[in-house]
């Protein structure tokens, strides 16, 4: 029973080690101390989303400010900020939709997706890697998530993301390339916080 018990010890820790890479948490490590060491951060993205066949269904353009657990995300008229605690999503029209943090946890934010900080919500692996950059995959821990997998291609000179595919349940896609990023930036604090008077007056807040 001691031999069977220990045999059973060993593949316990293996399988606990394979879930958390070492070596890929070595490149996420550094990509999150860059970002938690950073005063502001600014970031253009583009989002390409394809249907399970492959096929692209539209491209959006993205402005991203972030600073620490807060961030503002500009995507036409459309408009999502989160002052670290509640996030308030204006469709661009008639609509404002509140939710707190917690309550957004089963989707991937794109501040957690830029963050480098995965520890607690998925399993990571290197799938290979030169002197350049890095390509890590991405599986959530809690099945719940409305994903599958992450696949991240990771810029190990300028400790960024370069690029990231999101795979959800349906077997949908969505590209998000980077075009630019600026862990220098000058964020405003005030971006953070909601304030009525900058929407329409028709437009209803939705709890």
């Amino acid at each position: 029973m001691r031999y069977l018990f220990l045999l059973f010890s060993f593949f316990i820790i293996t399988s606990l080690h394979a879930q958390k890479d070492p070596l890929a948490k070595a490149v996420l490590d550094k990509i999150g101390d860059t970002v938690k060491k950073s005063k502001g951060i600014l970031v253009s993205l583009q989002l390409v989303s394809k249907n399970s066949k492959g096929k692209a269904m539209g491209t959006k353009a993205i402005s991203l400010q972030m600073k620490g657990d807060k961030y503002q995300l500009k995507q036409g008229s459309t408009k999502i900020i989160c002052d670290g605690v509640t996030i308030y999503n204006f469709d661009g029209a008639n609509t404002i939709t509140k939710s707190s943090v917690s309550e957004s946890d089963q989707t991937l934010s794109p501040q957690k997706l830029l963050s480098g900080s995965y520890d607690k919500d998925f399993n990571y692996k290197l799938l290979s890697q030169d002197a350049g950059k890095a390509t890590i995959e991405l599986t959530p821990i809690d099945n719940r998530k409305s994903f599958q997998k992450v696949t991240l291609v990771v810029d190990k000179i300028k400790l960024a993301l370069k690029s990231a595919t999101i795979v959800d349940k349906s077997n949908n896609i969505t590209e998000v390339n980077v075009s630019s990023i600026n862990y220098k930036a000058k964020v405003d604090e005030a971006i953070f916080k909601f304030n009525r008077g900058d929407y329409p007056k028709s437009a209803e807040i939705i709890d």
